[in-house]
C-alpha cells in the first residue's frame, strides 16, 4: 500500500480558523515585489561519494544596474555538515550540472568561461583550484556524465546546422532546415582527470537526437533517449529508449515505450535499467517507475496505481529502485523491490518539497534542493534509516540564504480538500493574509498551475508570474487549486480532464471558491483570478465563459482559441493526444471551439488585463492579441501589455517587476472595494 501524503480537510470554520496568522510582529514587514526579484534559490545539488561535500547550484537575479537576461546560476560547495559555503563559480559567470568524479577528487560542471566559444565541461579539484577544461566541443555541450571509471566524460552536443550555405543578405528562413541534432561524443581524459585527451568521438550519427544519457556501471555502455525528429513535440511524445556501445557501433531499442519519457538509472550491477515513464501515449505524465533487464525482455511497471508521480530515480543496492515522487502537495522519498511489490516511503512527506535526490556511494545519505513555505531552495541532507528501522529519515538544513525572510510577514500557508463534480476529492494550497484576523471576509485571489498536469505543491509558492505571498501580505487569500488533470495524484487523476478541457476541472476551482466562502473565509463576491499558460487559460475562460463569478482576470500566455493555438504552438501533439486525448478536427472541431474562451465573448463583462511574451513558441502571442481585440469589440475594460524578447515566462527583472506591480494594481482596483 501506498502511503499518502499528508493532507488536511476542513469540513467546519473551526478547522480553517485553526490556520489564522498571528499578528504581523513588531519590524515584519510584507513581502513586496522588489524582494521578490530578489531571491535566491538553490537549484540542482551533487553530494560526494564519501558524503561530505555538497555542490550546488544557486539562482542569482541580476540588479537593476545590470544588463538585460536572467538569472545567473551561481555554483557552491558546502560541508554535509553545514558552514560557510566555498563560491566556485559566481556571477557574471554561471554553471550547470555539478558531478563529482567517481573517485570525489573532482567537480565537473558545464559552463562558459572567459576566452572560450562554447561552454564546455570544466573541474576542480574537490579542495579549491582554477577550473580545468575537461572537453574539446566544437559546440555548446549541452548536458555530460562522468564515465563510471573517471577516465572519460560522455557528452551532448549539437552536431552541423542543416541549413545550407547562403549569401548574407539572404536571410530566409526555413522550417525543415531550423534545429540541430544533438549527438553523443565521448571525451577521453589525460591521467588524473587533468584535461581532454585527443579527440572526442561521436557514437551517434548526425540525423539521431540524442536528448539524455546514463553510463552503465561497466562504462561500456550508455543507455540514451533519443528522437529522429527534433522539437519540442518529438522531444516529449516520441524518445526511444536505446543502448550504445562506447567503443562505437549503431544504436538499438533496449525496451519499447510509449509517450513521455524521464529520468533513468542503471543498476549498481548494471543488470538491470530503471527509468520513469508514461503507461500510454496519452499519459499526460511520465511518472511511473519502470524496469527492463540489460539484455531487454519483458518491461515491469513498479508503481501501477499509486496515487503520486515519480520525478526523480535512483537504485538502493542491486535489487532496490528508489525514486522521489509529488505525492498531492508533499513529496516523499521511495524504495521499491525491483521485482515489484509494496512502495515504502524512506524520506519526506513534511515541510521540505523536493524534486531529485542525490545520495553518497553506499547509499546512505543524500542531498536535496529544498523549499518550504517559508523559503525557496535551499540545501537539505538526510541519513537513511539501517537495520530493521522503518522510520522515514528527517531533513536537516545545510544553507540559508535569504536571512532577511525572517523579518517578511507571511500568510499562514496549508493544503486543503473539497470535493469537486461526481464527489471528487481536490486538493488545493491556501494562504491567508498576513495578519488574517478570524470572522472577516476577505477578497479572493485564485492562481491556477499551468500544465494542466503542473502541481501546485505546499512549498514555497511566490515568483513574478505566482505573487502569491506579496497578494497575502496586501490582505488576500490565495488559493491555489490542484483540479483534475494535475500531476501529483497518479495517471487515473491526470487523465481525468480528458475530452473534457475547461470542463470539471474548472467547475473543481468553482467548488473551491464556494468552499472557502462556506468557511466564511472569503468573500464570493470579490473574486479575482491570475495564471499563466494552462493556467492563462483558465483565467480566460473565467473572464468569458465564467464571468459572472469573477470580478477581475489576469491570464498571462493563455490560452484563447483553441483551434488556432494548436496550429501555432510548438507541441500540437501533446496538447491534443496527452491533455485533450482528442484531436481538433471533423467531429471534434466543434469541442474546440465551445471550449475556447473567444466563444464566449457575449458572456464577458470581467474586466481583464493580458500579458504575454513576444518570443513565446508555446501559447503564440496571437492568444492573447485574439482575446484583447475581442474584448475590445465587446465593451469589456480591458489591456494588454506585452514583453520582447521574452520566451514562455518573465526572465528579466524589469519585466517581473512590471507585470507583478500590474497584478496588484488591477487587483486592488477591483477586489478591494466590498460588494456584500
Amino acid at each position: 500500500m501506498f502511503v499518502g501524503a499528508r493532507s488536511f480537510r476542513f469540513g467546519l470554520l473551526a478547522g480553517l480558523a485553526a490556520l489564522a496568522s498571528p499578528a504581523i510582529l513588531a519590524g515584519q514587514t510584507p513581502l513586496s515585489p522588489e524582494q521578490v526579484v530578489t531571491l535566491q534559490s538553490v537549484g540542482s545539488v551533487a553530494l560526494s561519494p564519501d558524503g561530505r561535500l555538497i555542490a550546488y547550484t544557486m539562482a542569482q537575479p541580476r540588479d537593476s544596474a545590470e544588463d538585460r537576461g536572467g538569472s545567473y546560476s551561481e555554483l557552491y560547495v558546502v560541508s554535509a555538515d553545514g558552514g560557510a559555503p566555498r563560491a566556485i563559480l559566481t556571477k557574471p559567470r554561471s554553471a550547470a550540472q555539478p558531478r563529482w568524479s567517481p573517485d570525489g577528487r573532482m567537480l565537473a560542471f558545464m559552463a562558459l568561461l572567459p576566452g572560450h566559444d562554447q561552454r564546455q565541461v570544466w573541474a576542480v579539484p574537490a579542495a579549491g583550484g582554477e577550473p580545468v577544461r575537461l572537453t574539446g566541443s566544437t559546440s555548446d555541450v549541452s548536458s555530460f556524465e562522468w564515465a563510471p571509471t573517471g577516465d572519460a566524460i560522455a557528452y551532448t552536443a549539437p552536431g552541423p546546422r542543416r541549413s545550407p550555405a547562403r549569401p548574407a543578405a539572404n536571410d530566409v528562413i526555413v522550417m525543415s532546415e531550423q534545429g540541430r541534432f544533438s549527438r553523443l561524443f565521448v571525451q577521453s581524459l589525460a591521467a588524473g582527470a587533468m584535461g581532454p585527451q585527443g579527440t572526442p568521438r561521436a557514437l551517434t550519427p548526425e540525423n539521431l537526437n540524442v536528448a539524455a544519457i546514463a553510463w552503465a556501471p561497466d562504462a561500456r555502455t550508455l543507455a540514451i533517449q533519443t528522437t529522429e525528429e527534433l522539437g519540442a513535440d518529438a522531444d516529449l511524445m516520441y524518445r526511444r529508449l536505446q543502448v550504445v556501445a562506447a567503443a562505437g557501433g549503431a544504436p538499438r531499442v533496449l525496451a519499447a515505450t510509449e509517450g513521455k519519457l524521464g529520468p533513468m538509472a542503471w543498476s549498481p550491477d548494471g543488470a538491470m535499467l530503471a527509468w520513469i515513464g508514461a503507461t500510454a501515449f496519452n499519459d499526460p505524465i511520465a511518472q511511473s517507475v519502470f524496469v527492463v533487464a540489460a539484455a531487454g525482455g519483458e518491461t515491469r511497471n513498479l508503481t501501477p496505481g499509486i496515487e503520486a508521480t515519480a520525478t526523480g530515480i535512483t537504485w538502493l543496492g542491486a535489487q532496490t529502485v528508489a525514486f522521489v515522487a509529488a505525492e498531492g502537495t508533499r513529496t516523499t522519498l521511495n524504495r521499491v523491490a525491483a521485482a515489484g511489490g509494496a512502495v515504502e516511503r524512506i524520506a519526506g512527506g513534511g515541510a521540505e518539497i523536493f524534486a531529485d535526490a542525490s545520495f553518497d556511494a553506499r547509499g546512505r545519505s543524500f542531498a536535496v534542493a529544498a523549499n518550504t513555505a517559508r523559503h525557496p531552495g535551499e540545501v537539505f541532507v538526510g541519513q537513511l534509516a539501517t537495520g530493521r528501522t522503518r522510520t522515514p529519515a528527517a531533513l536537516r538544513r545545510v544553507t540559508t540564504h535569504n536571512a532577511w525572510l525572517a523579518n517578511v510577514a507571511l500568510g499562514e500557508q496549508r493544503t486543503i480538500e473539497w470535493t469537486g463534480p461526481d464527489d471528487l476529492r481536490i486538493e488545493g494550497v491556501v494562504i491567508l493574509p498576513a495578519g488574517y484576523q478570524q470572522g472577516g471576509r476577505y477578497p479572493l485571489a485564485i492562481l491556477p498551475h499551468g500544465g494542466p498536469e503542473g502541481i501546485s505543491q505546499d512549498g514555497w509558492t511566490t515568483n513574478p508570474l505566482y505573487p502569491a505571498q506579496v497578494l497575502a501580505g496586501r490582505g488576500y487569500v490565495v488559493l491555489m487549486p490542484n483540479y483534475r488533470g494535475s500531476g501529483g495524484r497518479g495517471v487515473a487523476f491526470s487523465k481525468a480532464d480528458h475530452r473534457d478541457l475547461g470542463g470539471e476541472e474548472f467547475d473543481d476551482v468553482l467548488a473551491g471558491i464556494d468552499h472557502l466562502a462556506a468557511q466564511g473565509i472569503v468573500d464570493a463576491n470579490r473574486v479575482g483570478i491570475s495564471g499563466t499558460s494552462y493556467g492563462g487559460y483558465f483565467s480566460a475562460w473565467a473572464a468569458t465563459r465564467h464571468s459572472d463569478r469573477f470580478k477581475v482576470a489576469i491570464p498571462f500566455a493563455g490560452l484563447t482559441n483553441w483551434q488556432a493555438f494548436t496550429l501555432t504552438t510548438d507541441i500540437p501533439v501533446e496538447m491534443s493526444a496527452v491533455h485533450w486525448d482528442l484531436h481538433p478536427w471533423n467531429q471534434h472541431a466543434g469541442t474546440y471551439w465551445e471550449r475556447s474562451p473567444v466563444a464566449h465573448i457575449d458572456k464577458a463583462n470581467t474586466p481583464t488585463l493580458i500579458g504575454h511574451d513576444l518570443a513565446d513558441d508555446r501559447v503564440h502571442p496571437e492568444q492573447s492579441l485574439e482575446l484583447y481585440q475581442a474584448l475590445k469589440l465587446k465593451g469589456v475594460t480591458v489591456d494588454l501589455v506585452q514583453y520582447p524578447r521574452e520566451p514562455h515566462g518573465l526572465r528579466e527583472r524589469a519585466h517581473q517587476l512590471d507585470y507583478m506591480r500590474r497584478i496588484i494594481e488591477w487587483l486592488d482596483r477591483y477586489l478591494k472595494e466590498r460588494t456584500t
